[in-house]
C-alpha cells in the first residue's frame, strides 16, 4: 500500500473517531434501569380480642344450706319438702307439679318471654275449666267469667310471703342455675333472665276495653276437638306479644294488676336496679 493511501485511510479513521466521540457526548443518556420493586409485606391486623364473658347484671346471694343440695335428677323430694314448708301440703298438692320442678321453672321462665310457653312444661297445674268468650255484635270478646277462673291462683300468689319465697329461691338457686345452663345457656346467669322476664311482664299493657279475639280458619275436614285453645287476639299488636304477656291479658284486667304488684315485690328482692326497660337484644 503506498504512502498516500495510508495517509488517506488514517485521516478517515481519525475523522470517524472524532465524530463518534462527539456523537456519544451529545446523545441522550439512557435512564438507568428501574430499581426492582419490593412488595411491602402485608400488614396483618392483630387478632380481635375474644369477647368478654357477659357481666352478671343481677347477682344473687345464694342462701347457705345446712345440707348439700341434691343433684337435679334427685331433687324432687327435697324441693317438695321446701315448698310444702312455704305453701302447705294442701296447696302444693292442688297447684304444684313437683316432678322435675326445677327444670320446669327454668324452662317456663325462659318461655314466658317467647312466643310459646307450653302448659305441659309449667311447674303448676293449669287453671281448671276452659277459656270463655262472649259475643258482642259480630265480634267475640274475652268473657268476664274467664277472670273468675284465675282468681284462686291470683289469691294464692298474693298470700305467699314474698320474702320467704325469695329466700327459698336463693336456697335452690344453684339448682336453677345448673338447669339453666343445661337448657342451652352455659355461662349465662339465670337470675338475670328472671329479672328480664319480670320486666317484660310488667310492660304488658292493661286493656281499657274488652279484648277482641277470633278463631283462625281451620283448613281440612278435621275440626279441632278443643277449639277454644286456638283463640287469638284480633289486634295484631297484641297477638305479637310474648306468651307471658298474653297470659296476663287473658286473666283479666284486675287479676293482671294484682299479679304485677306481686312481681314488683319479687323484683325488688332479686334485682340490683329499679324497674326499667329491658336491654335490647338480650335473652
Amino acid at each position: 500500500m503506498n504512502k498516500q493511501l495510508w495517509v488517506g485511510l488514517g485521516s478517515v479513521l481519525i475523522l470517524i473517531a472524532i465524530g463518534a466521540y462527539f456523537w456519544l457526548r451529545q446523545a441522550p443518556q439512557q435512564p438507568p434501569p428501574p430499581a426492582p420493586v419490593v412488595s411491602a409485606a402485608p400488614i396483618v391486623a392483630p387478632p380481635a380480642p375474644a369477647p368478654a364473658e357477659p357481666a352478671i347484671r343481677h347477682p344473687i346471694d345464694e342462701a347457705p344450706s345446712a345440707t348439700p343440695l341434691p343433684p337435679i335428677e334427685r331433687a324432687d323430694a327435697f324441693v317438695k319438702e321446701q315448698i310444702t314448708g312455704l305453701l302447705g301440703a294442701k296447696r302444693v298438692k292442688t297447684h304444684v307439679r313437683i316432678e322435675n320442678f326445677v327444670r320446669s321453672v327454668v324452662a317456663t321462665v325462659d318461655n314466658l318471654a317467647r312466643s310459646l310457653a307450653p302448659p305441659r312444661m309449667w311447674p303448676i297445674h293449669p287453671t281448671p275449666g276452659r277459656f270463655n268468650v262472649e259475643t258482642a255484635g259480630n265480634e267475640r270478646i274475652i268473657s268476664s267469667k274467664n277472670a273468675a277462673r284465675y282468681r284462686p291462683f291470683v289469691a294464692l300468689a298474693e298470700s305467699v310471703d314474698t320474702a320467704r319465697a325469695v329466700a327459698l329461691y336463693k336456697l335452690l338457686y344453684p339448682l336453677f342455675q345448673r338447669a339453666y345452663e343445661t337448657l342451652g345457656y352455659p355461662g349465662k346467669h339465670f337470675n338475670d333472665r328472671l329479672v328480664e322476664v319480670i320486666d317484660l311482664l310488667l310492660e304488658t299493657p292493661i286493656p281499657s276495653t274488652p279484648l277482641k279475639v277470633e278463631l283462625p280458619e281451620v283448613q281440612g275436614p278435621i275440626k279441632p276437638s278443643r277449639p277454644w285453645l286456638l283463640y287469638r287476639f284480633s289486634d295484631p299488636a297484641l297477638e305479637r306479644l310474648a306468651s307471658g304477656q298474653k297470659i296476663l291479658l287473658r286473666v283479666g284486667r284486675e287479676n293482671e294488676k294484682r299479679l304485677k304488684a306481686k312481681l314488683v315485690q319479687i323484683r325488688k328482692l332479686i334485682a340490683t336496679e329499679q324497674v326499667g326497660r329491658r336491654t335490647p337484644g338480650s335473652g
